[in-house]
């Protein structure tokens, strides 16, 4: 699996993750999983991401449980964890499929384009954290 771009770049020239500064948010170095990480499948980021758009399974009628095979490949394939937002909600970096390169927010509840259904690629992303928008928050 190769990194989507400015993703890559960043890595490779910028820093292998980032530690939290003043306002308490960091990425994570690239394949660590915070510690709350809640996934319980082994992580395939080369695999297809399975959405296209998004998805709130806390309201789809026909998830049964919590331990539905969709939400594990959501949890589990074709994305790469950038950061925990708290225990229960995490920034993703999509690397395969039609989404590859843009950033979901994946909780308890569902899977989003970040932020609020807006997509945004790696850098736009970061721009809108450093404007104050409230995708570091």
């Amino acid at each position: 699996m190769t990194l989507p771009e400015p993703y890559r770049s960043f890595v490779a020239e910028i820093g292998n993750g980032v530690r939290p500064g003043p306002l308490g948010v960091g990425l994570r170095p690239l394949g660590q999983l915070p510690a709350c990480w809640s996934g319980v499948v082994p992580r395939r980021p080369g695999a297809m991401f399975p959405l296209e758009a998004e998805w709130i399974w806390e309201d789809d009628e026909s998830v049964v449980d919590d331990e539905d095979a969709r939400i594990d490949a959501v949890l589990a394939h074709g994305s790469i964890v950038l950061r925990a937002q708290d225990t229960q909600a995490f920034w993703v970096l999509v690397t395969t499929g039609p989404q590859r390169g843009q950033v979901w927010l994946v909780t308890d509840l569902g899977a989003s384009p970040a932020p609020d259904g807006d997509p945004a690629d790696f850098a736009q992303w970061v721009r809108r954290g450093q404007t104050g928008d409230d995708v570091w928050a």
